[in-house]
């Protein structure tokens, strides 16, 4: 993920996104298990962005609430991750305490050549905005779907536009 203008916050600079099954957030026993991985291993909390997809959040809305709530205590931030492919995104956006909408790479890969693309995603980032949200716009893969999301004032961009996939390194490896 590149940010893609310069009013993000340098603390949010590295930042690893954990995507979860709609399964996962609602274990009862998660939310313990990953408060002992944070003890274990020294992980900041702020380092850690969980992703969970707009179909399972509004599915399971009372636990995805529950469990965002817990974890953002605790410094984690919530991505909302292919927003807009789901049937009533905008009616459960405004309930869901998420810090990051991940706009779905079904509208952003054609934004250059459809307009009704280019109006959703102009549209989705400008409310994510209006509800103190930071926008990701998933499959930005070339230089003028960037640029048009720079233009649009989209805050970060995911795709092969922006860097190809790669093994993550240890540290010191």
């Amino acid at each position: 993920i590149a940010r893609l203008n310069d009013k993000i916050p340098e603390s949010k600079k590295h930042v690893f996104a954990i995507n979860l099954s709609g399964a996962t957030f609602c274990d009862r026993e998660f939310v313990d298990e990953v408060k002992a991985q944070f003890a274990r291993y020294g992980i900041s909390h702020a380092q850690i962005c969980f992703e969970i997809t707009e179909t399972h959040a509004v599915v399971n809305l009372s636990h995805a609430i529950g469990f965002i709530t817990q974890m953002r205590a605790l410094g984690c931030s919530f991505a909302l991750d292919d927003f807009g492919a789901g049937m009533s995104s905008f009616g459960y956006l405004k309930h869901l305490p998420v810090d990051y909408l991940k706009i779905d790479g079904g509208f952003v890969k054609d934004i250059e050549d459809d307009s009704v693309d280019l109006a959703m995603v102009e549209t989705i980032n400008r409310i994510g905005h209006i509800l103190g949200m930071r926008t990701i716009a998933e499959c930005a893969e070339n230089e003028a779907i960037i640029e048009r999301l720079r233009e649009i004032g989209v805050d970060y961009a995911q795709g092969y536009g922006v860097s190809m996939p790669a093994p993550l390194l240890a540290p010191g490896g």
